[in-house]
């Protein structure tokens, strides 16, 4: 008799056994995969996603090195890094869509990467012998973040100028270690640095955090091919409702005016502040970094629940209102740590008070009825075929919209196309856990 367990699988099932089959014995199935045959919380493997993104971004910054100009001189009255950023949003053929889909990544992996840090941090699963995990993932967010911070002033634009400004400043006040910093970084001017940060941003840096995903992974790692893609579906819609913008050119003695990106502006206001550049903007990163390095040190019960560690859960949520306060510029520099002094009570009283009332609430709890399925069968069927007409839809208006130059509206129907084949899978895989 043959197997028969073999021979009712389709191509798709004997395609992946003959690949898993290949990669036996090789450093890839080290690694143990879950893919979830129902739907699974996508913060348990936020950091899954955050790899996802590095991964796009290593894609599409690997084909915009082909077309960008690490230089400033021989261009005219623009110097030529700019230029070509110009050249790829607008003359390279599908140049937009690469710059768009990074500038969003980029965004999206510091966003998951903080979203990560804290939910570790406050589900406390760095309690499960997973300290050499929370170091790294620390180390690793704050490399995303100078990654971020040295790509986006590789286009030398307005907003890139005042990044540059603020590391200047930072270095120009450090004391010690101030020269040899901007001598490192700076050299002998900006043709110098454009070349150092360029090498930083595509080389260095990638490298580390290549080195650090081998030691910071898991070996147990959850792949929901619904909410992965989901969320490339959604960078692409919103690289195409919010375009990365080329803007103006940075000209250091123009007195232009602007504000950083998002994850820059709680450095920023810092350094508004009317105290010393370095102990604001220098030492007291440090110290934020270096007090989210020993948590797993300090934090050594053996209580999980954020419910059970109001300290810490108090300090998670200062932590949060205080960089909230500061990335939207609320606080006036002139009144920067009575503002913060504030913030700290506030958080502790609410997290107390509110956990207090969990407790009360919790000892009245109800039993609560099993939920029954929300969809038969025949509607499941329904929204499969809507959703899949959908698609061939949105493809074929995809490629009219580029056609007509909406390249915007293109890249959110290219998105809309994705999130709506994470919705059939995950209805497929639905269907298949109903009990009728």
């Amino acid at each position: 008799m043959g197997d028969t367990s073999s021979s009712s699988k389709n191509l798709i099932e004997k395609l992946y056994d003959w690949l898993v089959a290949g990669l036996d014995r090789t450093v890839y199935m080290g690694v143990r995969y879950t893919f979830p045959k129902r739907f699974v919380s996508p913060l348990g493997y936020l950091g899954v996603l955050t790899g996802i993104t590095f991964l796009v971004l290593g894609i599409t910054g690997g084909i915009l090195m082909i077309y960008y100009q690490p230089t400033l001189a021989g261009c005219g009255n623009t110097t030529c890094a700019f230029q070509s950023v110009e050249r790829i949003n607008n003359t390279v053929p599908f140049g937009w869509l690469l710059r768009n889909i990074h500038y969003t990544a980029s965004n999206a992996m510091v966003l998951l990467a903080v979203l990560h840090l804290y939910y570790q941090y406050f589900s406390g699963r760095f309690k499960i012998k997973n300290e050499v995990l929370w170091v790294t993932g620390v180390i690793f967010g704050l490399i995303t973040g100078i990654e971020a911070y040295t790509g986006y002033d590789l286009i030398f634009n307005q907003r890139a100028g005042l990044a540059i400004e603020i590391g200047a400043s930072l270095a120009n006040a450090s004391p010690v270690i101030g020269a040899p910093l901007r001598l490192a970084t700076f050299g002998a001017g900006f043709a110098d640095f454009i070349l150092r940060l360029y090498s930083a941003h595509v080389f260095i840096l990638p490298m580390v955090m290549l080195i650090l995903v081998f030691i910071h992974f898991p070996r147990y790692l959850v792949f929901d091919i619904p909410i992965v893609s989901v969320v490339v579906g959604g960078l692409f819609m919103i690289a195409g409702v919010f375009p990365a913008e080329l803007g103006l050119q940075y000209n250091p003695g123009s007195g232009q005016l602007t504000i950083p990106e998002w994850y820059l502006t709680a450095l920023y206001a810092l350094l508004r502040t009317e105290y010393d550049k370095f102990v604001m903007g220098g030492l007291m990163p440090a110290l934020l970094v270096l007090m989210a390095i020993v948590v797993p040190f300090v934090d050594t019960s053996k209580k999980l629940s954020w419910k059970d560690r109001p300290f810490f859960t108090a300090l998670g949520l200062t932590s949060i209102s205080q960089l909230a306060t500061l990335a939207r510029l609320f606080v006036p520099p002139a009144e920067y740590f009575s503002s913060m002094i504030a913030i700290t009570g506030i958080s502790f009283v609410i997290t107390y008070a509110y956990l207090r009332y969990l407790k009360a609430k919790e000892r009245v709890r109800r039993a609560v009825a099993p939920l029954k399925p929300l969809l038969d069968r025949r509607w499941l069927l329904i929204i499969f075929f809507l959703l899949l007409g959908s698609q061939i839809a949105l493809n074929g208006m995809a490629v009219m919209a580029v056609q007509a130059g909406l390249n915007g509206l293109a890249l959110f129907q290219v998105g809309s196309v994705l999130v709506a084949f994470g919705v059939i899978f995950h209805l497929y895989r639905y269907s298949h856990s109903l009990p009728f």
